[in-house]
């Protein structure tokens, strides 16, 4: 990839001096150019350098995704076309053209249904106890379930569909079924589970700690506060994953210098997330009391009125 690269840089500007022309894993490659003629360029000169190591393209597994693209003619290997998608699968995440985490989610619960499902036999059983079965469900099917969910642009519905599949899991591996009910509460509590939506929104920290104790030169940090090129339509924008950092950030009353300096210190940034995680629990609590207080006062008046009418009636 280096020679071919280096021909010429044609990617996505990355830094000041630094370009982005592809991104490699093993054999995997996903080449990153601006215009129709670049991604020609490049695709032949992958295919003429893998030749001289013995490696070729697999058109099949081969896919081109554009992104508000003038040139609408297809790209060709061997004389073949190769595959114009709106979505392509890379390192197991669905990549599409809108950025969106909606197509990538909802191939986890699926993934992660049929993993569940080749499990039965496990859930159903009555040797294992029910410690052992969601030690089981948390490596065997949540691992697959929130793999890349660390870089996730989530919303309240994909959110939603996440934690719905879990209940349903948790519930037959319980072993309670309709018209027998449980609580979400007391269901995650005798499975030792966590709110979904806090599950998420931890994994995201957990992976900036890291990222932010890695050297500035490192692609990873890089890509942290990288702000791409162009300009965006009028509108609302839509919500990505650093808006939803940074939303978290300002309900901490942090910002990035101080985030990167409690970062170089493992213990400092496990007590921030805990701290985090504590309020989100807190203000939870708070709301469900305001909720109770109000359902009290309202309880109150509706006594209070049927005492009303019960005097009147008496006069």
């Amino acid at each position: 990839m280096k020679s071919l690269t280096s021909e010429g840089k044609h990617g996505i500007q990355w830094t000041a001096q630094n370009q982005l022309d592809d991104l490699d894993f093993a054999d995997d490659l996903a080449l990153l150019p601006h215009t129709h003629e670049q991604m020609q360029t490049k695709t032949a000169s992958v295919a003429a350098v893998s030749a001289s190591v013995g490696l070729s393209i697999h058109e099949g597994k081969t896919k081109v995704l554009k992104f508000k693209a003038e040139n609408s003619n297809p790209i060709t290997h061997d004389g073949k076309t190769l595959e114009d998608v709106e979505s392509f699968t890379y390192l197991g995440s669905i990549i599409d053209e809108q950025g969106a985490s909606d197509a990538d989610v909802q191939a986890r619960i699926g993934e992660s249904r049929a993993a569940f499902l080749q499990l039965k036999n496990i859930w159903n059983s009555k040797q294992l106890s029910t410690n052992i079965k969601v030690r089981i469900f948390n490596t065997n099917v949540k691992a697959i379930l929130l793999h890349g969910a660390e870089t996730w642009r989530t919303t309240t519905t994909t959110i939603k569909k996440v934690q719905v599949f879990k209940n349903s899991c948790l519930r037959k591996i319980l072993n309670i079924r309709w018209p027998d009910t449980i609580s979400n509460s007391l269901l995650w509590e005798r499975t030792n589970q966590f709110l979904g939506e806090e599950e998420i929104r931890k994994r995201p920290w957990k992976w900036i700690g890291h990222t932010l104790r890695k050297s500035s030169n490192c692609i990873m940090r890089q890509a942290l506060t990288w702000n791409p090129e162009g300009k965006r339509k009028s509108g609302r924008p839509k919500n990505t994953l650093r808006r939803i950092i940074e939303e978290d950030m300002k309900k901490m009353i942090r910002n990035w210098k101080e985030l990167e300096r409690i970062a170089q210190y493992r213990v400092g940034w496990r007590m921030l997330l805990i701290s985090r995680q504590f309020q989100r629990v807190n203000n939870s609590n708070n709301s469900n009391n305001n909720n109770n207080s109000n359902s009290n006062n309202s309880n109150n008046n509706s006594r209070i009125h049927i005492n009303n009418n019960s005097n009147d009636n008496n006069t």
